[in-house]
């Protein structure tokens, strides 16, 4: 059976890469800032702040995948 082709909703697709990109920088952002403030305050050395730094950047790599998956479904980029 043919699929039928649903058309492309580039206004809800704007909307969502560009709160991608505005939440994503604040996100990252915060993770880099956090393992910076944490490995400095507790003196851990540069080895444990790049740890740091990966570990909540995952975490937030996380949250911007659910927050563009929930954002598909308040606004559809297909349909």
């Amino acid at each position: 059976m043919a699929e039928s082709k649903r058309n492309l909703n580039t206004r809800n697709l704007t909307t969502i890469v560009c709160a991608a990109i505005l939440i994503g920088t604040e996100v990252f952002g915060l993770a880099f800032a956090a393992g910076w403030a944490i490995a400095g305050i507790f003196e851990l050395g540069a080895a444990v702040q790049y740890g740091l730094m990966a570990v909540f950047s995952a975490a937030g790599l996380y949250v911007m995948a659910k927050f563009v998956q929930m954002a598909d479904k308040v606004e559809p980029i297909r349909g």
